[in-house]
């Protein structure tokens, strides 16, 4: 018996126990339930994005009507309604706990919300070991009136976009797509576009727009394209009619939507299902100078793209230079014999501080000057050096 017994515990003494699996991330989908339990169901640093619309808990003490006394659709539902500011504090604090939690230390959020409620999250965020980058304003062309005439019309809401932490510099920022869909100017923190209308507006079987803060698809393209990359995880913990899941996947971005009003899950997938994503070479962006991979100007030289020896010459060949074996530079148009990087002899020859040598310096093509900056752009369009 005894002998029997010690037999059986070495036995399971051989077994080793098995980690348990970790679920797979819900990609796609849209959970039913309470934000916070369902944020805290995601492993630890799963997401590249958090886009958070919160309730704006706007402690409305009667309803709103028009002069000709007709009732405005306004924002009366027990979601946005807490005790006090105390409470909404301490659920604020509460979800963007989980949301650090699950972002990856590359990743950023996004949270917007009007006066009644920015501020208080803006403390929360910071409180909490966020990074804030910017505040956006987002300034609306159509806004609702102000009815009774005794405030100025609120015309705008804000955004915070901050990093997960401040030693953070690795985070997506694709200045050069902003740019782009900017006209080519650098685009600000103030972003002027309508509120949400016509057929992109959700209405229920009475033809009453199905939720009172529906974002439009454009705010959600800006803020996508500025932050993300293809196939990036976006996880939205308030997805109420599913804006955010709909421009993630016509941009091709991955998802996860969470909401508790039943209601508000199925129109949104009935919505999302009917979305045509982008295809993966429209998604593509101009990638910024920092998201390129470094090409140094010796290179060139090594791969034979540029022969030592050969002149460079500043803007209107006012400067000139001979390059030399090891990617340095040598100065001619000043008599000196000045030596070294095409920054350093770019910045010396006009007397400046600091020089993009990329940028300053040409070659010669025929009766034309090239910028050298176009041999390192022939080296990312092909991905690699000859």
């Amino acid at each position: 018996m005894n002998h029997g017994q010690t037999m059986t515990q070495k036995n399971r003494s051989r077994v080793k126990s098995q980690p348990a699996q970790a679920a797979p991330i819900p990609r796609n989908q849209i959970l039913l339930g309470d934000s916070i339990t369902l944020l805290q169901s995601l492993p630890d640093g799963c997401a590249d994005l958090v886009f958070a619309d919160p309730p704006y808990n706007l402690q409305l003490k009667q309803a709103l009507t028009r002069p000709d006394q007709s009732k405005v659709d306004a924002v009366n539902d027990a979601w946005d309604q807490f005790d006090d500011f105390a409470a909404y504090d301490a659920f604020t604090r509460a979800w963007l706990s989980e949301a650090r939690r699950i972002l990856k230390p590359t990743g950023t959020l996004w949270v917007i919300g009007s006066y009644h409620n920015i501020f208080r999250v803006g403390t929360a965020v910071q409180d909490l070991g966020f990074w804030i980058l910017n505040d956006v304003i987002w300034r609306k062309t159509n806004p609702m009136p102000n009815f009774r005439g005794t405030r100025f019309a609120n015309a705008h809401e804000t955004l915070i976009w901050a990093a997960r932490d401040a030693q953070q510099t690795g985070y997506t920022f694709n200045y050069r797509a902003m740019k782009a869909l900017n006209d080519d100017v650098q685009m600000r923190s103030d972003w002027l576009l309508p509120i949400c209308t016509g057929h992109e507006r959700l209405k229920d079987e009475t033809g009453r727009k199905l939720h009172p803060t529906q974002k439009p698809e454009a705010l959600l393209h800006r803020v996508l394209l500025a932050s993300t990359a293809p196939g990036d995880l976006v996880v939205d913990p308030f997805f109420g009619s599913g804006t955010t899941g709909a421009v993630a996947k016509y941009l091709g971005r991955d998802f996860i939507g969470m909401d508790a009003d039943a209601g508000y899950v199925d129109a949104a997938r009935q919505r999302i299902e009917a979305v045509e994503p982008v295809s993966a070479d429209a998604v593509e962006v101009t990638k910024s100078a920092r998201q390129n991979p470094r090409i140094p100007f010796g290179s060139l030289i090594e791969n034979g793209m540029i022969r030592p020896g050969t002149r460079l010459f500043g803007p209107a060949r006012r400067y000139q230079a001979r390059v030399r074996a090891d990617g340095s530079l040598k100065t001619e148009s000043k008599g000196d014999g000045a030596t070294g990087s095409i920054h350093q002899i770019g910045a010396h020859v006009q007397g400046a501080q600091a020089c993009n040598g990329w940028t300053f310096w040409h070659i010669a093509e025929g009766d034309k000057l090239v910028p050298i900056d176009s041999l390192r752009s022939k080296i990312l369009e092909t991905g690699g050096l000859n």
